[in-house]
């Protein structure tokens, strides 16, 4: 048992490792040497576990899938599904910022230089229109709107936050999405549930003055 614990162990950490190798560096110049000296094991015994760097990356997008999966139904806690939108683009954005494996998931899934069996954005875009068409059957969508015209717009900002936010932390900053969500929610919800949605999410409410819909945030 203690050596299947370090064998898992060691393939976690060379996981993370990986993963802040290819966030810095991408897929093509990630040297497998750097990722076992970063992970602190030798490069045998990153050969043991993975037998390739695209074997290793594909451990990587797995790991961060899961990640996804996690935060997408940590998002998905509400009962409004536009509500629910709005949260799990929070976690997103906030995930992006803190998670290495998860913004090098979604990192190696726009590199041209690797070609892997996910793709976290295509499966961002399916919940989004997931949870989108849920709205709709609910009621909490606008009539105005149809829930593959939202989905477009909401895969296309959440997803560009993501590659603007590589440069500039900003771009995935609490503000910026939730500047983002009031100025779409009037056209994405419908007007019975619209004053009751949180702009800045739910999670974030309880420790910020409540953004609700109409009413400007206090932050600068």
């Amino acid at each position: 048992m203690a050596k299947q614990e370090r064998a898992l162990r060691t393939r976690e950490a060379l996981v993370n490792s990986a993963s802040e190798v290819f966030d810095c560096e991408g897929f093509s110049l990630a040297s497998l040497t750097t990722i076992s000296s970063r992970a602190g094991v030798s490069n045998g015994a990153l050969h043991f576990h993975f037998a390739s760097k695209a074997a290793l990356a594909e451990a990587v997008e797995e790991a961060a899938s899961r990640r996804l999966g996690w935060l997408t139904r940590l998002g998905s806690e509400h009962p409004n599904a536009v509500q629910c939108l709005v949260d799990a683009s929070h976690e997103l954005a906030r995930g992006l910022r803190e998670d290495v494996v998860l913004r090098a998931g979604f990192c190696l899934s726009s590199d041209q230089a690797y070609t892997g069996q996910r793709d976290l954005r295509v499966e961002w875009r399916c919940w989004v229109e997931a949870i989108l068409k849920r709205a709709d059957g609910e009621g909490t969508l606008n009539e105005n709107t149809s829930a593959q015209d939202a989905m477009l717009a909401v895969v296309a900002a959440t997803v560009g936050f993501g590659v603007l936010g590589a440069r500039d932390a900003t771009w995935l900053s609490y503000r910026t999405l939730t500047r983002f969500w009031q100025l779409l929610l009037p056209r994405l919800a419908s007007p019975v549930t619209l004053g009751a949605l949180r702009a800045e999410g739910v999670r974030d409410a309880q420790a910020k003055n409540p953004t609700r819909i109409g009413h400007q945030s206090r932050e600068p």
